[in-house]
């Protein structure tokens, strides 16, 4: 079935955020088990986040991945969570109320920091669905200081096609009509629309690399998804 959301239209990809944020945890977490909670812990710990850093998690939804930072730098530095959907960031401002996270609503492509003034940047599900993904790389470099980490969360396509095969099954015949039941049909066709037009990770390795950074990128959970992680030479 082919989605009727756009991918590369900036502003399709935000209305579908902004409808699918009440909703957003509780399928997250159905649909992966909440596995995810381990991946974001993994993505955290191969930042390495260090009381007093200054850390940014873009794309940051309601804030998974922000809270798991704000939690390792504590009131010495500083976690910024940036998304461009209000009812994602309104979601993730009461849930986090109690740490002292910065929120912005605004667009990945134009981060708000000054050049190398960041130490740590994460992302979670959301290079995928930015329309320009090697500017969003080049942002990234732009921001971090000199010795600065970043890690990318995102679906990966199998190279073993009997598991890219079960992913197709899986999203198709499972994610979408339990979404479809919430009236988030045709929000998540997008999601293997999207996965569709998103390189494997040696071509985010080479994006990465052409920007400046130091890359490698990690399968995990057997090839379904995988970490692009980046080191500011």
């Amino acid at each position: 079935m082919v989605s009727p959301i756009n991918p590369t239209d900036p502003a399709a990809v935000q209305a579908l955020f902004n409808q699918i944020a009440p909703h957003y945890d509780t399928l997250n977490h159905w649909l992966s088990w909440g596995q995810h909670h381990i991946w974001k812990r993994m993505v955290v710990g191969w930042v390495n986040p260090q009381s007093g850093e200054v850390a940014v998690d873009l794309c940051c939804g309601t804030g998974d991945l922000t809270g798991l930072l704000a939690a390792r730098i504590g009131t010495t530095g500083q976690v910024w969570g940036v998304d461009f959907s209000e009812p994602m960031l309104a979601i993730a401002r009461r849930r986090y109320a109690h740490r002292p996270i910065r929120w912005y609503a605004g667009d990945v492509l134009q981060l708000p920091f000054p050049d190398q003034s960041v130490d740590v940047v994460t992302m979670g599900y959301g290079l995928r669905n930015v329309s320009d993904r090697h500017h969003c790389l080049r942002e990234i470099q732009r921001v971090l200081r000199p010795g600065g980490r970043g890690a990318i969360l995102d679906f990966h396509q199998p190279h073993d096609p009997w598991l890219r095969a079960w992913q197709e099954w899986y999203l198709q015949q499972v994610v979408v009509p339990v979404a479809r039941r919430l009236g988030l049909g045709a929000e998540y066709e997008y999601l293997w629309a999207s996965l569709q037009t998103f390189p494997p990770g040696a071509q985010q390795v080479q994006w990465a690399q052409d920007c400046g950074l130091n890359a490698c990128h990690y399968p995990i959970a057997n090839g379904l998804m995988g970490v692009l992680v980046l080191h500011q030479p």
